[in-house]
This record gives structure tokens, sequence and C-alpha cells, in this order.
């Protein structure tokens, strides 16, 4: 079966395309399909043109067309659709119901002489009132375009693919029928955050976030109130905000009297990003920062901290997204407390592969850090039963199945 997937940006600095679509893409290739991914790399446009292969599946960075203002858009969406057209997929798989993703669902649909083949669209996140409409900066009319893509993408489609149950919910109630929506939750992208031998020896808590799903003021206070029942207790933060939210963040760390060395690249503080237990904790900050840190670098990370808290407020936004992050850090065997949100109680087997929290409840998050920072032998175990668990139930090779079954080519 020949596959086109088709996104709203490029691969990066977004992280749709890289950490749900291409693993999905190659685990179709592993199955004998073939996969084509072309991306509008509006946002690196000096990657316009770019085509190259990873894992066996070819990637196209469309040429971008013309700024011309009001022209732009449309011109983009019509590359992507010709394109489209042109590789004579059985399947066109739009990411996400919104953008050029949904203007080319639109063009296709609309114009069955070019397209006859099947048309299934990728839900990862909520969009609409309740979603991303309401914390992106978008305009009243992008606001507005955005829902009714959402709606009517999700709507016309052959069949759905969604990361959450959530979204399986939200689109069942638009009046999709349940045997054209899949679940298809993110899987374990392998290599990251790989377990390794080294062992921490502070009570390190690690952050791995990109903090737009949780106030800052109350992971603070979860952290406070933890080291008020342990002192020796530091956090290491690893990520980047989407709206700066790391700047308050540390910024509330020195109010309180917390020591900070900030290791983010263009950070004020001197010092080459730490690798080893040794280097990040010397001089004994009580907040170390590396802001975003590539793949690559995130075992050697994720092995100085002895557990990981996954903050979540209960909004609509966190119900329907599906935690990549979360993934990797089970996969990674990093025991971790999280706030019973969405799909994180999905992720997580209470007691077993983790611990969940109820949300806002600040006070338990604190005990349940601090309960599971005194018990090595219960970290051990929880990590071991993690990475366990995410091999055997969200692994791409198992979850591939259904994304065939969408496409109507499995059984």
């Amino acid at each position: 079966m020949k596959v086109v997937m088709v996104g709203p940006f490029g691969m990066r600095p977004r992280g749709t395309m890289r950490v749900r679509a291409l693993p999905m893409a190659q685990a179709l290739v592993q199955r004998g399909h073939e996969v084509t991914m072309l991306l509008p790399p509006w946002q690196n446009p000096e990657d316009a043109g770019r085509c190259w292969e990873d894992g066996g599946v070819r990637i196209e960075n469309v040429d971008l067309p013309p700024s011309i203002p009001g022209l732009f858009h449309g011109l983009m969406a019509r590359r992507l659709a010709r394109r489209s057209t042109a590789l004579r997929p059985d399947v066109v798989h739009l990411f996400k119901p919104k953008a050029y993703s949904g203007l080319v669902h639109w063009l296709l649909a609309a114009l069955p002489p070019l397209y006859g083949g099947r048309l299934v669209v990728d839900s990862d996140d909520w969009e609409g009132p309740g979603g991303w409409n309401e914390i992106a900066g978008y305009s009243p009319v992008q606001r507005r375009f955005f829902a009714w893509q959402e709606r009517w993408g999700l709507t016309h489609a052959d069949a759905v693919t969604v990361a959450s149950r959530t979204l399986e919910s939200l689109v069942w109630a638009m009046g999709v029928p349940q045997e054209r929506v899949f679940y298809v939750p993110n899987g374990r992208r392998g290599g990251i955050g790989a377990q390794t031998s080294v062992q921490p020896s502070a009570d390190t808590i690690l952050l791995y976030t990109r903090f737009f799903e949780f106030p800052v003021e109350r992971v603070m206070e979860v952290f406070l109130r933890v080291r008020e029942r342990m002192p020796s207790a530091r956090m290491l933060v690893v990520g980047e905000g989407l709206f700066g939210e790391e700047e308050d963040f540390l910024r509330l760390a020195r109010d309180a009297g917390l020591t900070v060395r900030d290791e983010a690249p263009g950070a004020s503080d001197e010092g080459a990003p730490a690798m080893g237990g040794g280097e990040l904790w010397s001089g004994g900050p009580d907040v170390v920062y590396t802001g975003w840190v590539p793949p690559e670098r995130l075992d050697g990370l994720f092995a100085q901290a002895k557990l990981a808290i996954y903050p979540f407020d209960d909004t609509l936004v966190n119900r329907a997204k599906c935690a990549v992050k979360l993934v990797d850090l089970m996969d990674a065997g990093v025991p971790v407390v999280a706030e019973d949100v969405g799909q994180n109680g999905e992720y997580i087997r209470k007691g077993e592969t983790g611990v969940l929290v109820p949300p806002g409840d600040t006070e338990a998050f604190a005990h349940a850090v601090a309960r599971l920072l005194q018990k090595d032998s219960l970290r051990a175990s929880m990590g071991r039963q993690a990475t366990r668990d995410v091999e055997e139930r969200f692994d791409w090779s198992n979850l591939v199945g259904t994304v065939e079954r969408a496409y109507g080519a499995g059984a």
C-alpha cells in the first residue's frame, strides 16, 4: 500500500511530525508499506526543497511559494495537494485537521477526479473551543477558522486516528460513527532516554516539560513542600516553555531563596551543559535548568534523577493530549509521579508502573514525591515495570496494526 502523510508544518521546531508521524510511518514501512511524508517548512524555510530518507520513509519538504499577501497559504496547500496526487497513493493521512493539512484535505475531497483514494485524518490535540484556540494567541478570525476546519475535517474523513481517549469521545460526539474512529496513542520512540547503569547519588527530582500544561507557581510549591520533608531534594529541569514560562519558574526559585544554575544556551550563568552527576551538582545548586536538549542527551540527564514529576492541570487541552515525554520517561525506567489527567491514567498503572495523584492536590503530590524518594526498592521496581509495560503496550510495532485498519489494510 502506498501512503502519503501530509503535515501542517515541518519536522521542526514543533514535534507532531517528528515524534508521532515519523515513527508511525517507519512502523508501516516495516510492515511492507511505502510511505512518503510531505511537509511545508514555513517555520524553517532553510529546509525548503530538501528531501531525504529516514528508516525507509521518504521525507519531502516542499518548496515554499512566493510570499504574496493573501495567496501564500492557498499556493502552499495547492502544492501539497498536487504532490500528493502525483504520488498516486492509496491513502492520504492528514496530520491535524487544521491549517495546511486541513486545506489539503478540503482540496482533495473537493476534487475527486484528481484523487479517489482514502482520506484519513489524525488528531493529536484538541484545537477548537477549550483547546489550543484558547492558549495559542490566535486572532478571532483564526480561532473561528480553525474551529470550523477541525469539525469539518473530522466529520468528512473516511477514517480518523486519535491519540487519546478524550479525542475519541469528542469525535464520537460530532456524530462520527465509532467504526470510523481509531484510537492510536503515541508510542515509544526507542533509544530516547535509554536505561543506563548510572545511579543518581543526589535526591534529584526531574521536571521534563514544555511548561504550558500547568502553572509554574504550583510546581514550585510542590517542590518547596518536598524540601520541607527532605531538605536534600534538588530539581533538574529539562525543556523549554512555549511562552517563556521557564523564566518565571527560575524567578520563583530565586525568590524562594533557592540557588539556581541556568545552563540553557545563552544563559548568563557560566559553565557548559553538564552530563555527569558530579558536574551537574557541583557547587551545590538547588535547581539546575538545562533548557531544551537534543534527544541524544536525554539518557545522560535522565540517569541523574531518582524520579520525575509530571504535573498536569485538569483542562480540556491536557485531557486531549497524549504526552510523548511521559512515554520517554517510562521507557527509560524513570519512576514518575503524575497527576491523574487524561492519557496519564492510560499510560501509568497506578502503584505499579508509576504514581498517580489527584489533579490540583499540591499536598498529595508533594507527599507522594517525598515518599517515593525514600523508597529505593519501590523506585527500582516501578522503573523496571514501567519500561516493560511501555514496550509491551505502546511500541509502534504493536500500535501500527490499528493504523492499518484505519487504512482498510488490516484485519
